[in-house]
Formats: structure tokens, sequence, C-alpha cells
């Protein structure tokens, strides 16, 4: 839900799931076929783990992060991990990179720059995010929402990033 001011986006569990089902129907109907996914984490797991049960294509994982301060909320330095994660040797041939959103697009362009640089065995590479800001410097292949607003996403998991061990067992004591 958009807030009527258009700075905030409130997104349920279910609409989360929605959108990225619309992404797998995106990528699916443009006819493209990839090898492997790629998926950026941490905004890029839960998406890059149901596109990868849907299409039946093996999930890697490049570990990326600049939203660190103030509980996710503030963009920092953009660290971008040296090794992908693979279950099948070396990451090759056509990949689908996943991401959440494009925000600024800085990481996007980063982590494209990057592997096309260091990854000579990727033969071809196509991005699919769920959210496109109107701000963002980066053009996705596959997206699912444009925001014109430049919002910013509250997606339903993000109360974990301020929860604590302590917080759950309190929550759990009876």
């Amino acid at each position: 839900m958009l807030t009527e001011d258009g700075k905030h986006l409130y997104v349920s569990y279910d609409e989360y799931h929605n959108l990225i089902e619309k992404l797998a129907i995106k990528v699916f109907q443009s006819g493209w076929e990839f090898d492997t996914i790629l998926c950026l984490a941490r905004g890029g797991m839960r998406p890059g783990d149901i596109l990868s049960r849907v299409f039946d294509k093996p999930l890697a994982i490049m570990s990326t992060s600049s939203y660190r301060s103030d509980a996710g909320t503030v963009q920092g330095h953009l660290d971008i991990a040296r090794f992908i994660t693979t279950p099948k040797g070396e990451i090759a041939g056509k990949v689908l990179l996943v991401d959440d959103l494009a925000d600024s697009g800085h990481t996007l362009n980063a982590v494209i720059h990057q592997l096309k640089n260091n990854y000579a065995p990727i033969t071809e590479l196509r991005s699919a995010v769920i959210w496109t800001k109107a701000l963002s410097t980066f053009t996705p292949d596959y997206s699912v929402e444009f925001l014109p607003t430049n919002p910013w996403i509250h997606q339903p998991f993000e109360s974990y990033d301020a929860m604590r061990p302590a917080h759950l067992i309190q929550k759990w004591s009876v």
C-alpha cells in the first residue's frame, strides 16, 4: 500500500510473493532461456530462491551490502563479494541477475560491471527486479513495478532488521 504522500510503500507477505510470481511470468513470457539465477544477497535472496524453484534452475549467490546503518535504512559504502557461491562449479552461460529493487542503480551497475570484467564464462546477462524507482540510473531487463515517487519500500520482513534474540525470547516466553 502506497501512502498518500507517495513517500512510503508498505508491502505484505502476500503482495511480496505475488510480485515475485509476476516477475517470473515476465521473464517466462520474454522467451529468454537462461542457465543460472544469480541473486544479490540480501535483497535478491527471496526472489532468487522462488525464481530458482519456478524455473528449476540452480541458484548462485553474490553478497552485496550498502544498507547497514539505522536498521538497514541508510545507504553507505557498497561492498561486493569477491566470490560467487554456486552449486555447479563456476558460474557460466546465460545468467539472470536478481535483486529486489533498482533503487539508486548503484549496486546493479557496479555488480554488472564486475561480472562483465571478471567472469568471462558468462555469455549473456540479464537483470530482474521487483521494483524500479524513477531515480535509478539502472534500467533492469525485467521489472514488475515502476515507482515514480521513489518511496521507501517497507518489505514484510524488515522488522527482523532491528530484532535481536532477546526480543524473540521475550516474544515466545509464556
